[in-house]
């Protein structure tokens, strides 16, 4: 399977390096080749305008942003299609899981 690019947004970034790291070595362990990186909610237009991503996950804190996330990555995706967008499993989002979100960032991307 081709690698897919899944990116992560919080106010400042900052929360969410540790659950990419997480979630680098959940994906390493499940054999699933993926870019996962977060930024700044502020920052992901840029992002948007220098790859395609397969999804994008919002930390809780961020929720508010979702209805105009969703609009920012409409026809920004492979093919043209709209990104998936989705808030963060708070549980998992507190607890770190990298695997849980991981999953949940799968389940996305295949619909």
């Amino acid at each position: 399977m081709a690698e897919q690019t899944i990116m992560l947004n919080c106010a400042a970034g900052m929360s969410t390096s540790l659950l990419v790291t997480k979630m680098q070595e959940a994906a390493k362990k499940q054999g699933i080749d993926a870019k996962i990186f977060a930024c700044p909610a502020s920052e992901a237009p840029q992002h948007l305008d220098q790859e395609t991503i397969d999804c994008l996950l919002l930390g809780p804190q961020v929720r508010y942003m979702e209805d105009d996330m969703k609009g920012k990555v409409k026809g920004k995706g492979k093919d043209g299609k709209d990104v998936p967008v989705a808030v963060i499993d708070m549980q998992a989002y507190g607890m770190m899981n990298g695997e849980k979100v991981l999953k949940q960032a799968e389940d996305l991307i295949n619909g």
